[in-house]
């Protein structure tokens, strides 16, 4: 993969185009281009329309973002994630700005970026420790202008740990004491419930019993772990149920009562439109076909 050095007027860069397989740009993510800039004089770069998400770090000098009707000014330690398919410009200012950035792209990423935005992520944000991202720019560099025949899934890893690193940024907490006890309380609720989801259990009896809005169950819950309360009952319950599907010699009917769910039609019915198949079909895929050594 060619590196392309450039020394303009307004700027001094060091990139990749990257031109990804037909199977990696159809099914996985993957690279656009990448690089590292030097600002030379003020300037501003404007685009819209692109099919790409963009994510960029200064390491130096300072600008302005407008981004989505909104403006931000920008600086060293900063990062900056966007959606292209909206116009956005950045603009350096007379501290000239440095910057390592990545363009990237997959046949998800609308809706990822879209969860990411759910979660409360923010086209800006300064991180404590930006090292990370730093670091997994340069390995996504290196790979890319390696001669791995394994590259492009090489890549596909690294860009799912930028978007990993991403959403586990995108959880914003309020800092006030009351806040915490609250999120300290939700924690508590879902430790409950991974002990406890064999039981009898819905939204007005979970809410009685630690005290809490069932409206303000719902909605902090979803927040903070991305799935509903009863989601989350139902997951357990068919994460169980497949455990003992796959080692125990229990009959449907056994293992639809081992995991609170009285009805083993119901049962099968919820297992087959989470799973796809039904519990029976699952259990014969899964079965261990090996032989015992001698």
């Amino acid at each position: 993969m060619d590196t392309y050095l450039f020394h303009g007027n307004m700027v001094s860069s060091n990139r990749i185009l990257y031109t990804p397989s037909v199977f990696a740009k159809s099914s996985l993510l993957h690279l656009q281009e990448i690089g590292t800039l030097k600002a030379q004089k003020p300037h501003t770069s404007r685009r819209e329309n692109l099919s790409s998400c963009l994510f960029f770090i200064i390491l130096s000098g300072s600008g302005t973002l407008e981004y989505d009707g909104t403006a931000c000014d920008l600086h060293a330690g900063d990062c900056v994630f966007l959606d292209c398919h909206k116009s956005y410009s950045h603009t350096t200012s007379p501290e000239l700005w440095q910057l390592k950035w990545v363009h990237f792209y997959g046949p998800n990423m609308g809706s990822i970026y879209d969860k990411y935005a759910e979660r409360g992520g923010t086209s800006v944000f300064h991180p404590a420790d930006p090292s990370g991202y730093i670091s997994l720019l340069d390995q996504l560099y290196d790979t890319a202008s390696s001669e791995d025949y394994l590259r492009d899934m090489r890549i596909f890893e690294k860009l799912t740990t930028l978007l990993t690193l991403l959403m586990e940024e995108s959880w914003h907490p309020e800092s006030s004491r009351k806040a915490s006890l609250k999120r300290k309380n939700i924690q508590e609720i879902k430790d409950f419930l991974d002990l406890h989801y064999t039981e009898k259990i819905n939204l007005e009896n979970l809410a009685e019993k630690f005290y809490i809005n069932k409206f303000y169950l719902t909605r902090i819950f979803r927040e903070q772990f991305g799935i509903t309360v009863n989601s989350y009952i139902l997951q357990l319950k068919i994460t169980h149920a497949k455990q003992l599907l796959r080692f125990s010699d229990q009959t449907i009917e056994e293992i639809s009562r081992a995991c609170g769910i009285s009805d083993p039609n119901y049962f099968s019915r919820i297992f087959r439109k989470i799973e796809g198949i039904t519990p029976g079909k699952y259990r014969k895929l899964w079965a261990y076909r090996g032989s015992a050594p001698e």
